[in-house]
């Protein structure tokens, strides 16, 4: 495959991740407005999943890396299942604000596979 195949695939992937994103972002808020809950599992679930970078902080890292200790759980937070799960359960068991939290999540995600940051790899590095 070509180098330009591969950045025009990508580039159509973020497009499409900012459009989830947006529509993410649109759903939050109109179910927020409309339930008047879940402020904060905003808050939590929507900035929860990057304090994986603090556990991944350490000396002697290269610019842009994570410490690999902490790949696994940053990779594992930055996965969609994760908000499908949350939202499952928040239909049937837990209350309603934990179903917008994983909106918040989701939306996370969502945005930062539209800007470009993807998993890691076992070296902490983002994937290609």
């Amino acid at each position: 495959m070509s180098v330009v195949a591969v950045e025009r695939r990508g580039a159509v992937g973020r497009i499409a991740y900012g459009a989830l994103a947006a529509l993410l972002l649109v759903g939050i808020v109109l179910e927020t407005i409309k339930h008047g809950t879940g402020y904060w599992q905003i808050g939590v679930f929507g900035l929860g999943p990057d304090l994986t970078l603090l556990f991944g902080a350490a000396g002697g890292l290269e610019q842009g890396q994570i410490h690999p200790r902490a790949v696994r759980l940053y990779n594992l937070v930055h996965r969609f299942w994760g908000p499908v799960i949350l939202a499952a359960l928040a239909s049937f068991v837990l209350p309603l604000g934990f179903f917008i939290g994983a909106f918040a999540w989701a939306f996370h995600i969502a945005l930062d596979r539209a800007l470009g940051y993807g998993l890691r790899t076992p070296g902490g590095f983002h994937r290609a």
